[in-house]
């Protein structure tokens, strides 16, 4: 059994990480990349021998919602595992609407990864716990999406959005000071204080707050 899978991700970082857990597996058979929905759609149009997408949301030009819609229309016979780090309501919500046929957060390990994937291609749907629990939740009470968008008051000063915006991107402290023309102790105080005022612990909690509350 040979399983043919796409990533798509707009962060090269994350694309290697998911490429290291599938390589685990004999069975699993990585393809190709695409960094956006638009640069699949491409790709699709002379390779669409996949079985499965493991398809980001949050990615410029045309995010993984939009792309979910259009690939499931093109390409019915095409499985799409969202593989996320956002498990808010409002996109758990509208990923299913859209055709997905699973939802995973990135941090799952490379295990439940291979076993969500033969599980999505038997006919099951792959889902971490988490997001069972809220998906049972928005069946009883659709509604509920409505608190997600809610957001909270995190003021960020200019200076501040420009570091997270780079460390979005996934650059280093180092990278960072350069492009910004600041020394890297000052990039550090900057993210110091981001995850203060965000009240986060690491870089992945910083940009998933930051874009839930469309700081960037």
């Amino acid at each position: 059994m040979n399983i043919k899978i796409a990533i798509v991700d707009d962060n090269t970082f994350l694309i290697n990480a998911v490429k290291e857990k599938l390589s685990f597996f004999e069975d699993l058979s990585f393809k190709f990349s695409a960094m956006n929905g638009s640069d699949l759609l491409s790709k699709l149009e002379s390779n669409h021998n996949l079985d499965l997408i493991l398809m980001d949301i949050e990615m410029p030009v045309l995010n993984g919602i939009e792309t979910t819609e259009i690939v499931k229309q093109k390409f019915p016979h095409i499985k799409i595992i969202m593989l996320t780090v956002f498990d808010n309501d409002e996109n758990i919500f509208n990923a299913i609407k859209a055709g997905a046929d699973g939802y995973l957060l990135k941090e799952i390990n490379a295990k439940d990864l291979h076993s969500g994937i033969l599980e999505t291609l038997n006919g099951g749907a792959a889902m971490n716990p988490s997001i069972a629990l809220k998906t049972l939740k928005l069946l009883r009470n659709p509604m509920s999406i409505e608190n997600e968008k809610d957001k909270e008051d995190i003021k960020l000063t200019a200076r501040e959005t420009e570091v997270l915006e780079h460390l979005s991107k996934g650059l280093n402290y180092v990278q960072i000071a350069e492009n910004l023309i600041l020394s890297t102790g000052t990039v550090r105080k900057h993210i110091e204080n981001i995850y203060k005022k965000l009240q986060v612990h690491n870089k992945l909690e910083a940009v998933q707050k930051a874009k839930k509350n469309n700081l960037i």
